[in-house]
């Protein structure tokens, strides 16, 4: 998870077509994708559960809240995704997720220039993240 999550921050949307399941490919929306990568400010993961998906595992489910600035809001994407490993090529592959019920998307107005980072980094947010968007 934490390595789709960092393709999302880097625009590698091919990564992230890769380590889709081969039956999901056909329906992956690459423009979709490359939109929230590049007109989001990501801001963090926090990985809240896991269950299975260590070596031996068949597969394994992950629920996660990505941290994100979009429209000039602070939001969070939270979610209870499956993956599955494939022997054959040693690698573990997402096949699908389920935003999660009941936990409503956080929106806060952005911060202003000169008040600290939400961040946590101590720095004023035009010197830290607010120099990024």
């Amino acid at each position: 998870m934490r390595s789709r999550y960092s393709a999302y921050v880097l625009g590698r949307i091919d990564y992230l077509q890769d380590t889709l399941a081969p039956e999901r490919r056909a329906s992956f929306d690459r423009k979709a994708a490359t939109d929230w990568s590049k007109k989001s400010q990501w801001l963090g993961l926090d990985i809240e559960a896991t269950e299975n998906g260590q070596p031996g595992d068949a597969t394994g489910h992950i629920e996660f809240t990505a941290h994100y600035i979009s429209e000039r809001l602070r939001q969070a994407h939270r979610e209870r995704s499956l993956f599955r490993f494939d022997e054959a090529d040693q690698r573990w592959y997402f096949v699908e997720g389920e935003t999660r019920k009941g936990a409503p998307v956080v929106r806060e107005a952005r911060p202003g220039r000169n008040d600290p980072c939400s961040c946590g980094s101590g720095k004023k947010y035009k010197k830290c993240c607010g120099a990024r968007a």
